[in-house]
């Protein structure tokens, strides 16, 4: 009877052995002594495999595990170094911002400097400026005060002069047998029969002017001849100016009023306009002491300067298109003396 219990019980566990049909899905059964022993070989053999199973998925996972700590070990030492470089990079940023940082403030120092004098020297400009601009109105005024003073000077000398008669083209010497107040009187009776025997006309003073703006001018130095009264003078340049032609011994003369240099500088600038108003039978004159006079659409107009000139001019179409020309030329001319003032 124990024989056929034991059977009976190797039965059971043989059955229970060969339920499993994968053998990974096996699990490890713990075996007793007694169990080994009545185990048939088969069985046996089958332990066998599924512990050699279990060995070679142990030496497996054991493998793998030693691969994964070794590239966790790897993974640690590029962590580690990744971090050292990460702290020298800190390190090297670290003094790269102190420099930074010193080198702004250095900038900033040389800025607020750079401000500083910058204020400095705006303050120094401003104060030349107007010092400038003082010794500017300063000139200007001293130049406005030269051009008044020549101006009263000029009036001073046409009013001292205005009695006088300059003749023109008279040869030096002649005056040696009867001296210039006997030429004087020669040309009136030359020229004016009726003024020479007028004992009203007497003459002051007469002089040979010296020629000091071209020494080397090849014409004779003027004769000056200072009159008792203007209303001698004017009537006997009024008689040259009918006769046209005045003569000495058969040569031609001239005879002008006698002006200051700055009335006779501004006479002559009215001689081109002067001229081009005498092509068109204008009948131009220059006035005392240096007024332009010349008739425009049957009125007598009369001008002390170019700019009322030039004003007027810009109302007459006509008179604007005849003397286009010569104002145009005129304005370039002063614009030239300016630029070399």
């Amino acid at each position: 009877m124990p024989n056929n219990k034991r059977k009976n019980q190797g039965n059971k566990n043989k059955e229970v052995t060969m339920k499993p049909s994968n053998e990974k899905d096996t699990p490890i059964q713990d075996y007793e002594d007694d169990d080994i022993e009545e185990m048939q070989e088969a069985d046996f053999k089958k332990l066998i495999r599924t512990l050699r199973s279990s060995q070679k998925q142990i030496l497996e996972l054991h493998k793998s595990l030693m691969d994964k700590i070794e590239n966790l070990s790897r993974e640690n030492e590029i962590l580690r170094r990744n971090q050292n470089e990460t702290k020298q990079l800190v390190q090297q940023e670290t003094v790269i911002v102190t420099e930074v940082k010193n080198s702004i403030d250095q900038m900033k120092n040389t800025i607020e400097s750079l401000t500083n004098r910058m204020g400095e020297a705006e303050e120094r400009i401003s104060d030349l400026e107007d010092r400038e601009q003082k010794r500017i109105q300063s000139d200007q005024r001293k130049e406005e005060e030269i051009r008044n003073l020549k101006h009263i000077v000029g009036n001073l000398q046409d009013t001292i002069k205005k009695p006088n008669i300059r003749v023109l083209g008279v040869p030096e010497g002649m005056e040696r047998e009867k001296g210039l107040e006997g030429l004087f009187s020669e040309i009136l009776a030359e020229n004016f029969p009726g003024l020479e025997k007028d004992r009203e006309i007497l003459v002051q003073e007469a002089h040979r002017t010296p020629n000091k703006h071209d020494q080397k001018r090849s014409s004779p130095p003027h004769v000056v001849i200072k009159l008792s009264t203007v209303k001698h003078k004017e009537k006997i340049l009024k008689c040259a100016r009918e006769k046209r032609q005045i003569t000495l011994r058969g040569s031609p003369i001239r005879l002008t009023a006698d002006f200051s240099s700055e009335t006779l500088q501004a006479r002559r600038e009215w001689r081109d306009i002067a001229q081009v108003l005498r092509e068109n039978n204008c009948q131009p004159r220059i006035l005392y002491p240096a007024k332009l006079s010349f008739v425009n659409e049957g009125e007598i107009k009369t001008f002390h300067s170019k700019q009322k000139l030039k004003e007027f001019v810009a109302t007459r179409p006509a008179l604007q298109k005849m003397l286009k020309d010569v104002l145009h030329t005129e304005t370039k001319k002063h614009g030239h003396q300016y630029e070399r003032r």
